[in-house]
């Protein structure tokens, strides 16, 4: 038996290694360099496009502990992923060139997984199994099949931020720090913003051109991503309540808050390009590069890459998944990945490893239970599967929170809610742990991951 995987972003390329590990035989079939997407600039795998963070350490942020239990399960692109890091504070951000050529080395070194450049626009009859992990950026021909067996198609528009050269920028007005000192206190660089030159330039985002959308598109952004244009739109004080909060930042030529900050995130580990955090937008380049030249400290900023917008496409999983992730009606495709209707690279990661170990199993003829919903993994699966949604509610990406875990028993104070459940998660998990015993793949002892905490 050979398992077919169509895709070789974060979840692709996670499933393709937990599989080969286990003993099975994959096929990995990439478009890429045949053909590209509007927003994938280069032909390597796991390619990190939207942002290169990869979120909060922290385990009372529900993105850490999905991480922590990733990292129990020695997840192979977290692995790599942490020995590819980049300061960020509390979170986790890679050199995204070094991740990529990480997680190719890794492919290449097993045996079992053929890797094949192929545009793909149907899958095999089966029995043997594939998994669609083409994310949200699916290709036209697979997405019309794809539409054809579950019949309306679902997409929300997605935006990329600026990165912006580190020599370009004017150090004597841009300074390092993480908020609060957390990380090394310098992770990021901030550029701040007293109240008219905030106010300056909230009105010239607001008469900007933009990009516009063909007359068929029906523009559907995810909350957790909005340009930045969207964002000025809903109110004055939205981007300064939102990714230009000066909170914890003191400007070291005042000794105070700025009214406003940006900050930028180092793109890679020597430093050299940064992106502009929470900076996605649709924003025509000549008026990017004019706007945000016109911000203190980037008189003389160059541009490495400037905003895009990209189509994001997923499928209604709750309606069109069975509970093993797979098309109702066509039991053998498996989908994984932000194509399922997660959102966020973490999040894509855990869904291909989940997928993967649920296909080990079967291969193996062992049963697989997915962990329970009290743990990080368990709810973003009980997400795809439905679980807490409102009848007749349309199904939406998500990113994991605490609000897709089932609530607490009894009543809480607000500030002991993470805390019990972050126990109550801990102490499930390591009871399914415990439960599938040798049922699930390991990676190898050199992948091990620390417990993050």
């Amino acid at each position: 038996m050979t398992i077919t995987i169509v895709g070789a972003g974060l979840a692709g390329c996670e499933a393709a290694l937990v599989l080969a590990r286990g003993g099975q035989s994959v096929r990995l079939l990439e478009q890429k360099p045949i053909q590209r997407t509007p927003a994938q600039i280069s032909d390597d795998p796991a390619e990190l496009v939207c942002s290169n963070s990869l979120r909060s350490n922290n385990p009372l942020n529900a993105v850490g502990l999905i991480k922590e239990e990733l990292a129990s399960l020695q997840s192979p692109l977290l692995a790599l992923a942490v020995r590819n890091a980049v300061p960020a504070g509390d979170a986790l951000a890679v050199d995204r060139e070094r991740f990529a050529d990480a997680v190719r080395s890794a492919l290449v070194q097993e045996p079992l997984i053929e890797q094949k450049s192929e545009i793909v626009t149907d899958w095999g009859a089966g029995p043997d199994p594939w998994i669609l992990a083409t994310g949200p950026l699916t290709a036209d021909g697979l997405a019309d099949r794809l539409q054809q067996e579950v019949g309306e198609r679902l997409a929300f528009y997605d935006a990329i931020a600026p990165i912006v050269d580190a020599e370009s920028l004017d150090r004597s007005v841009i300074y390092a720090m993480s908020r609060y000192g957390k990380g090394d206190g310098q992770d990021y660089l901030n550029v701040p913003l007293s109240k008219s030159e905030y106010l300056a330039f909230i009105e010239a985002v607001l008469a900007a051109d933009r990009v516009q959308a063909h007359e068929f598109e029906d523009l559907k952004y995810f909350e957790g991503c909005l340009p930045v244009e969207v964002m000025a739109q809903r109110g004055l004080e939205t981007l300064r309540y939102g990714p230009m909060k000066p909170v914890g930042l003191p400007d070291p030529r005042t000794g105070r808050d700025p009214y406003a900050v940006i900050q930028l995130r180092a793109e890679n580990q020597a430093g050299t390009s940064f992106n502009m955090v929470g900076f996605q937008t649709r924003l025509k380049w000549g008026d990017q590069r004019r706007i945000f030249q016109s911000l203190p400290g980037m008189s003389d900023a160059r541009f490495l890459r400037l905003g895009v917008v990209h189509r994001n496409t997923y499928v209604d999983s709750p309606r069109c998944l069975d509970e093993r992730m797979a098309l109702k009606g066509q039991p053998h495709v498996h989908l994984a990945g932000q194509i399922t209707g997660c959102e966020g690279y973490v999040e894509s990661l855990a869904v291909g490893h989940l997928v993967a170990q649920l296909l080990h199993c079967e291969a193996e003829g062992r049963p697989w239970t997915c962990p329970p919903e009290t743990t990080a993994l368990g709810a973003l699966w009980g997400h795809l599967r439905g679980a807490h949604k409102a009848p007749h509610a349309p199904h939406e990406p998500n990113n994991i929170h605490w609000g897709l875990f089932p609530p607490l028993e009894g009543r809480w104070k607000k500030a002991e809610r993470k805390a019990l459940r972050l126990q109550r998660a801990r102490e499930d998990y390591t009871a399914w742990l415990e439960a599938m015993g040798k049922s699930v793949v390991l990676g190898e002892e050199d992948l091990a991951l620390r417990r993050i905490s």
